[in-house]
């Protein structure tokens, strides 16, 4: 009998991404389990999608999340992508309003101004170390 799980590979590394906006992909294939070439093909398939825009800020990928568009499934397309992250970030009752969409997710990127890349005011800080532990902190 083969295993299975409620989580696709693509809702995964959204879940990487909204835990940590400048995630490498390296680090998104080693949490969903899956080849460095894979988890580029699902990256730029939430690209194509509309539900990541990516953003080169020096050498690094830093990729904005659009928590308003529909799930990708007959009969649940009007439940936000959003809505099932804050269920598994847990961030629903932490996370202000005040932000401009129904999930509190930022409507905009703050990185598209800043000099100095910053994560999103909802996801934990981003120092080298917490980089380096981000695999096991996205399967958290």
């Amino acid at each position: 009998m083969s295993e299975w799980g409620f989580m696709t590979n693509h809702l995964h590394a959204l879940y990487c991404v909204a835990r940590h906006p400048g995630i490498r992909i390296r680090e998104i294939a080693e949490s969903v389990g899956v080849q460095e070439r894979a988890a580029h093909r699902i990256v730029a398939d939430l690209v194509e999608g509309g539900y990541l825009t990516r953003r080169r800020v020096g050498s690094r990928n830093f990729y904005e999340l659009h928590p308003t568009l529909p799930l990708r499934r007959e009969g649940l397309d009007e439940v936000a992508v959003g809505e099932i992250l804050d269920v598994l970030l847990g961030t629903e009752a932490k996370r202000p309003e005040a932000h401009g969409s129904k999930s509190g997710y930022p409507a905009t990127s703050t990185l598209a101004t800043a000099k100095k890349p910053r994560p999103a005011p909802w996801a934990p800080s981003l120092t080298r170390g917490a980089m380096a532990n981000s695999t096991a902190r996205c399967n958290t």
